[in-house]
């Protein structure tokens, strides 16, 4: 039987929809395959909610696969509307009890139409493998399934993993050892949404992250994110039972040129999950990148001791962070590779 593949629409809060029901359900037993202790799934209302925000940076298609009625595949497309406009974002899933049958190749080439359709020339997508099947992912299947449709690792990353809490002692040396070197800059955590007096100075450097930070092959431009971008995904936060612990670096002039953020998630209980971690070039050089991320730990070990693990990813090329991350006692327990494909 062929796959018949239709467009699955998110269903607003309150209601419930049986054909997203199975969409994520197909979703999240293909992440978990094999992967239970280390994957790193969004949760029903996390992708829900995130499809549904008034948010104008980018939209998402989510995709189903039937095969007798039953959801066997989920596909997931998004597409930046500001920026990286070449760019396409996709994902396939296959039920483990439906594989080696085509329809992850069905749904991956129903999802490259759409994006060529879209005039996106450049895909992206991401496979995660056990960190000790080494860094090419030699043997995992899904390295060789996104291989043999054109597509190349573009930058690998280690997931690494912080057991929580952090012995006050290890923050305190390492936040002694950092501050002879940023006398001249003020640090400030906060919890939930960025302050309005460094909202602009925010919103300037996290758009610079996926240039500034080391991407290997992938090719991409900075992010045009403006201070009203930056509090509509606070309010998509909030929606998704996601908080946010940040903190930050200000100059002399009071503006914010280092940053660290991370969440938790009513959704998985103990949890949480380092977003990112950038210092601007201009101020490189003074270990603010480890001040920022020594006083945002303890802000969430003060206001959340309930949470113990911490999940973080880096990109192999990237030693600063890498460096700083394994000073804090960060544990490598998995690969994620990056690939990408260039449409013809």
């Amino acid at each position: 039987m062929s796959l018949e593949i239709v467009p699955v629409p998110a269903p607003p809060d309150g209601e419930r929809s049986s054909l997203y029901d199975g969409w994520h359900a197909t979703y999240l037993a293909a992440e978990l395959h094999g992967r239970e202790d280390t994957a790193t799934a969004w949760q029903h209302d996390e992708v829900r909610v995130d499809v549904l925000a008034d948010d104008d940076s980018r939209t998402i298609e989510l995709w189903a696969g039937l095969d007798g009625g039953e959801v066997v595949a989920a596909g997931y497309l998004e597409l930046p509307q500001r920026d990286n406009r070449d760019h396409a974002w996709m994902a396939v899933h296959v039920h483990p009890d439906h594989r080696r049958r085509g329809h992850g190749s069905a749904l991956l080439e129903h999802l490259t139409e759409r994006a060529r359709a879209a005039g996106r020339t450049l895909l992206d997508g991401e496979v995660g493998w056990a960190h000790d099947l080494g860094p090419d992912g030699a043997g995992v299947p899904g390295v060789e399934f996104l291989q043999r449709h054109g597509w190349s690792n573009a930058l690998g990353d280690v997931q690494r993993v912080l057991d929580l809490p952090v012995d006050g002692a290890l923050l305190d040396r390492l936040a002694a050892e950092a501050a002879p070197y940023h006398t001249a800059y003020t640090l400030r955590a906060f919890v939930g949404p960025v302050p309005d007096e460094l909202l602009e100075g925010w919103a300037a450097l996290v758009g610079q992250l996926v240039v500034e930070a080391p991407m290997g092959d992938l090719q991409l431009e900075a992010e045009d994110v403006d201070p009203a971008l930056v509090r509509v995904k606070e309010e998509t936060v909030r929606r998704q039972g996601r908080t946010k612990y940040s903190a930050v670096a200000l100059d002399a002039d009071g503006t914010v040129v280092a940053y660290t953020d991370l969440a938790t998630t009513v959704h998985e209980p103990g949890r949480a999950y380092q977003w990112g971690t950038l210092v601007h070039r201009d101020h490189r050089g003074h270990r603010l990148g480890v001040a920022v991320k020594v006083a945002n730990l303890r802000l969430l070990q003060a206001e959340r001791p309930d949470v113990t693990r911490l999940i973080t990813y880096n990109a192999e090329v990237n030693e600063h962070m890498v460096a700083v991350n394994v000073a804090l006692g960060f544990r490598p327990v998995e690969r994620l590779g990056e690939f990408s494909r260039t449409l013809a």
